[in-house]
């Protein structure tokens, strides 16, 4: 869901503009997963423009102070989500955490670091959503602590439907800055792509693990 269409637009020309997406609908990526996509994105780079990063963790801390005002906790997933829950949890003036992608194999074994109590509860943020797998295991650790898990913030999400339903079978709705659809449409407005790269674009979207053979 996206709660601020205009920021949503503001928020898809700066990540061309920083090349923190890059649309190549005739000479594709190959993604580690084996997808052929038109698109990659590499948010991380927003950390490079003081301006852009601010604008980001504003809209999230926004979002909380709207919907989740009794929030106890700030999450992030492990790497990327880390800096941005750190910024909006300073400006909300919160306790912050951090989920790894599996616990560690010395120490204490900690998977859930800075701590999350049982019945606490939490939004977690996020980078990027593609099929959901990463944020849904951070989801499903803090679940088993017992912590409620009240919604999943991202930055983008390629609004893939595997990905709806996923979140849908845990119950934790998604709210993000902006998403793949607004980006075409701004990509096109500025000239990053032309009208007539717009089907390969779709094509992709309605069906990545085949595509372009689809």
């Amino acid at each position: 869901m996206i709660i601020n269409t205009q920021f949503a637009k503001e928020l898809a020309a700066h990540l061309l503009e920083i090349n923190a997406v890059i649309l190549r609908p005739n000479d594709p990526f190959t993604w580690a997963s084996g997808w052929n996509s038109p698109i990659y994105c590499d948010n991380r780079l927003t950390l490079r423009h003081p301006e852009i990063r601010s604008k980001i963790y504003t809209e999230f801390t926004n979002i909380i102070q709207s919907d989740f005002p009794n929030i106890d906790v700030i999450t992030g997933t492990a790497t990327a989500g880390i800096p941005h829950a750190a910024w909006v949890a300073d400006q909300l003036g919160k306790p912050m955490a951090y989920v790894r992608a599996k616990p560690k194999s010395y120490g204490m074994g900690n998977q859930i670091e800075g701590g999350v109590a049982k019945e606490e509860s939490t939004v977690v943020i996020e980078d990027l959503i593609s099929t959901g797998g990463s944020a849904l295991s951070v989801i499903d650790a803090l679940q088993f602590v017992g912590a409620e898990v009240s919604a999943l913030l991202s930055i983008f999400t390629y609004g893939f439907d595997v990905a709806l339903k996923n979140f849908e079978k845990v119950n934790v709705p998604i709210f993000t800055l902006t998403d793949y659809s607004t980006l075409v449409e701004v990509a096109v407005e500025k000239g990053f792509v032309t009208s007539k790269d717009l089907e390969h674009l779709e094509s992709w979207r309605s069906n990545p693990d085949t595509w372009p053979n689809n």
